[in-house]
């Protein structure tokens, strides 16, 4: 109820009683009030509206007096960067120069009482910059990609090289020259394993041999990652192995000078690197050398896979990154530790600034440990945080620890290297960063409130003790549920043991493994490193153990894929969540919510009903619960990919048939068959399809596989093509790897061979009442990284026109 006086009623009867002697209270009438419910929705909608929208502006500018807008730079030029690089062709460089003219005089010329317009221009500036830097980057690599597969003998000049122990050694190569024959399109760069060496070529060796040679692989399934991109930004042209042991070109000769100072520098890193890692591994055997190389050099290869494994089930592989944490912890242990040594001579400390000296000294300390790390993505980013933000801003007197410095660091990765904006180690990196830095100011701004029982003597190492570990356990799981989101985008499963791992072994890398490893590092140069290696090997055993005993418990958990709109929707969520402050972030936190809670509502995707590899070797029944491929032992690079994306982890191999190939084993593979061979050929291909287990492959080894579907459909795959016009009669889908020079059967199947995957990449099929339904992973070869593809030897051109649709039996 509300009350009114008489006065407010009536005003000028007030007046006239405030003249009244010996009267001064009002007289007070009631009337009902007018409650909520009373107003209708429609009517009170627009007040809310209108009251939400004056609340939003006033938080906007809240967040604008913070600086807070300026924290989403990175985030406007990074996607302008992966607009450029996901869009199916690209824009001319010459309008986009333009249009970043355009937005940059848009915004000098804009005026400053025009906050929104001239954010707003801002933005587009620095997504239309994103654009044109990824642009300059693409042209900047022109990296030569290998167009088809090829043994030829490889004369090159080792730039780099990486162990696994196992006598096995990775060589990064410039090619010098190719024979026998010779490619008319070498790449520059090539990746090549060599086994059965006595010792290591050194860096700068000229060395020769035969070897396979593959292009980098595209896809594994559509919308999966393009290994191809990464590698033209990384200026590697081709994968292979050497048949046999390689050998020095000139055996009297020493290592060939680079070609310039700025080679001839970091050629100088590769081989301090390597001679570490070395040295280290001879301290330590086995995994225990292997990780610990990892940490200090980040040559990963002499894991052993069932380490490797064991740390990335248990999600403790992020250890062997050279990251953050490990940045991090080098800096902050050499920091406090030349502090409280300078802090031992009082008139040391009494003069000069110790905080800023000891700040320098680990400055100088992390900037070695990059410089010997091999530049990994992870590296860089920590690097540029921790040495070039963090330590530099301690010398200024500013706050070290702020989302400024990791938006700073961002802008430099991403001008330095645009196309890292797609990848998992940035992505991941920088959002457990921004995660963890947001969670850190929050903590910080808290309430406290005083507990004198607390500061009791008696509870002082209770709770030092406790809020380390209070501490591991917050970081932990803000780091794990920040990238979350990113795991199941690019491995498509999550870890739930990963924070009771990341407690155990926290405080062993924390007060065991990077104190002891800090010392041995500074040991080494005077052969002193010995015992602090063992001390570092003894903490990593006990890491090690935990991963095994952790990823034994299970809790691996495939997602599959995810819808291509939900990551950009939650990534969006995220990072309004991370880089608020006001309540607006929550915002974020529905956006999150409501699109993880639409995801689950919405029907899962119906999954292909067959897969097939790009070059058109490995084919796959997909069913519920298991995977039935052509191969006894597919590859586990391809086939990881294909369980974990379809989370079909049972594999049912082929059911092998007792039939001889025909042509014999080691024949001439183009020979063509007789009528006889033909029909023989074509009713073993029937009899197998019928009798055969729905849904399996019956296989001739090196000849022909088949299998009949249970929607009644019948594939017929085949590794010679001397079987094609049979496979085409007796199959309704026809696979091969074999490079031919026509698309389709005479018959009507349906014809998937060599030449045309190399086009379209990996396909799926599905079956529908419409017709067959394919997905192929590109569309389009018009970007850099996908050109090769496009290739074709013979006339040394570049063919856009598909294959001409000539009908053959083979016969």
């Amino acid at each position: 109820m509300q009350e009114l006086t008489t006065a407010e009623l009536r005003p000028e009867a007030g007046a006239g009683l405030a003249d009244t002697a010996g009267f001064s209270a009002p007289v007070v009438v009631t009337r009902p009030a007018r409650t909520q419910s009373a107003t209708p929705w429609r009517h009170r909608l627009p007040a809310i509206a209108s009251q939400s929208l004056r609340a939003g502006m006033r938080m906007l500018g809240e967040e604008a007096d913070h600086g807070r807008l300026l924290l989403f730079s990175p985030v406007f030029l990074g996607a302008g960067s992966a607009f450029w690089f996901l869009a199916a062709s690209a824009f001319p460089l010459v309008a986009s120069l333009l249009c970043l003219l355009v937005l940059t005089v848009a915004v000098l010329i804009a005026s400053r009482s025009r906050a929104a317009l001239r954010a707003t221009l801002l933005a587009l500036a620095l997504v239309a910059c994103g654009v044109v830097s990824a642009q300059f980057e693409s042209r900047r690599a022109s990296t030569v990609i290998l167009d088809s597969a090829v043994t030829t003998t490889v004369t090159g000049r080792v730039e780099r090289r990486e162990g696994d122990g196992r006598g096995r050694w990775r060589y990064i190569l410039a090619v010098t020259g190719t024979e026998a024959p010779e490619v008319k399109r070498p790449p520059g760069r090539i990746t090549a394993i060599a086994r059965g060496a006595d010792a290591p070529f050194e860096i700068g060796d000229i060395i020769t041999g035969r070897a396979r040679l593959t292009p980098p692989a595209g896809p594994a399934l559509p919308e999966l990652n393009d290994f191809s991109f990464g590698a033209y930004f990384d200026g590697i042209g081709a994968n292979g192995f050497f048949y046999g042991a390689p050998t020095k070109v000139d055996l009297q000769a020493g290592p060939q000078a680079a070609g310039s100072t700025t080679e001839a520098l970091l050629e100088g890193l590769y081989r301090l690197r390597s001679s570490i890692g070395d040295r280290i591994r001879s301290i330590l055997p086995g995994d225990t050398g292997a990780f610990a190389a990892a940490l200090v050099t980040d040559e990963r290869r002499a894991i052993s896979n069932e380490t490797t494994e064991a740390l990335r089930q248990s999600g403790l592989a992020h250890i062997i990154a050279i990251s953050g944490l490990n940045m991090a912890l080098s800096a902050g242990i050499f920091f406090v530790g030349f502090r409280m040594l300078l802090s031992l001579f009082p008139g040391v400390a009494q003069a000069y600034p110790t905080k800023k000296i000891a700040a320098a000294g680990a400055l100088i300390a992390v900037t070695a440990y990059f410089l010997i790390s091999g530049f990994a993505v992870s590296a860089e980013r920590a690097f540029f945080i921790m040495m070039a933000i963090m330590l530099i801003a301690v010398f200024f007197d500013r706050p070290s620890i702020s989302l400024r410095n990791v938006a700073l660091s961002a802008l430099v990765i991403l001008a330095i290297s645009p196309s890292e904006v797609l990848g998992p180690s940035f992505q991941m990196s920088f959002a457990a960063t921004l995660a963890l830095v947001s969670g850190y100011q929050l903590w910080k701004d808290r309430r406290v409130r005083e507990n004198a029982f607390l500061k009791l003597p008696l509870f002082r190492p209770i709770v030092t003790v406790a809020g380390f570990f209070g501490g591991v356990f917050l970081t932990s799981l803000i780091g794990g549920f920040s990238t979350a989101l990113f795991s199941i985008e690019h491995f498509h499963r999550l870890t739930a043991y990963g924070l009771p791992a990341n407690l155990a072994t926290m405080p062993i890398i924390s007060f065991i493994i990077m104190p002891a490893g800090l010392l041995a590092m500074l040991l080494m140069p005077f052969g002193l490193d010995v015992l602090p290696w063992k001390v570092v090997g003894f903490g990593l055993d006990l890491v090690i153990a935990v991963a095994k005993t952790v990823s034994g418990w299970g809790g691996d958990i495939g997602i599959g894929r995810l819808p291509g709109w939900y990551f950009a929707v939650a990534v969006a969520g995220f990072l309004l969540l991370t880089l608020l402050r006001t309540r607006l972030r929550h915002l974020g936190t529905s956006i999150i919510a409501v699109s993880t809670l639409i995801l689950l509502l919405l029907p899962v995707p119906r999954p292909p009903d067959l897969v097939i590899s790009e070059d058109g070797s490995l084919v796959a029944i997909v069913e519920a619960g298991a995977m039935a491929s052509n191969r006894e032992r597919p590859p586990d690079f391809i086939f990881d990919q294909w369980q974990r994306a379809l989370v079909l982890p049972k594999h049912d191999p082929p059911k092998m048939l007792d039939g001889p190939a025909i042509p014999p084993e080691g024949e001439d593979r183009r020979v063509r068959l007789s009528r006889d061979q033909q029909n023989e050929a074509r009713s073993a291909m029937r009899a197998a399809a019928a009798s055969g287990e729905a849904n399996r492959f019956s296989c001739v080894k090196k000849a022909w596989c088949t299998s009949r579907l249970g929607n009644g459909h019948v594939v017929a795959v085949i590794d010679n093509a001397a079987y094609l016009g049979p496979a085409c009669d007796a199959a309704d889908i026809v696979v091969t790897s074999v490079r031919l020079r026509f698309n389709s059967c005479r018959s009507g199947a349906r014809l998937f061979t060599g030449e045309t995957l190399r086009r379209t990449g990996s396909v799926e099929l599905r079956f529908a009442d419409a017709g067959l339904e394919v997905a192929t992973a590109f569309d389009a070869l018009s970007r850099p990284w996908k050109r090769h593809r496009a290739y074709d030897w013979r006339s040394n051109s570049f063919v856009e026109s598909g294959l001409p649709d000539v009908s053959d039996s083979g016969e």
